[in-house]
């Protein structure tokens, strides 16, 4: 014979973690360096592309530019995802 409702076994209620009573803070240092790796790394690409054959060494690197100027991009992109 089946069960009826009241029977059946009730389930629990959620109840969510404890929070902590402060909020994070990013440290003081994490912003100017987000904006500064990710300015000088559009910065570098845009120079290699602009004036590249006129900047010493610039032009020995060739596409390693680009690997130079994404890196700069990345770490920002990194760094942002730390940032309360």
């Amino acid at each position: 014979m089946p069960k009826s409702r009241s029977d059946r076994k009730k389930k629990a209620v959620y109840t969510p973690p404890p929070t902590s009573s402060k909020p994070k803070v990013s440290p003081r240092w994490l912003a100017p360096a987000m904006v500064a790796f990710g300015l000088l790394g559009i910065l570098w690409i845009a120079v290699y592309y602009i004036a590249g054959a006129m900047v010493p060494y610039m032009q020995d690197l060739g596409n390693w530019n680009l690997a130079i100027g994404f890196s700069g991009i990345i770490i920002a992109v990194i760094l942002s995802t730390r940032w309360h």
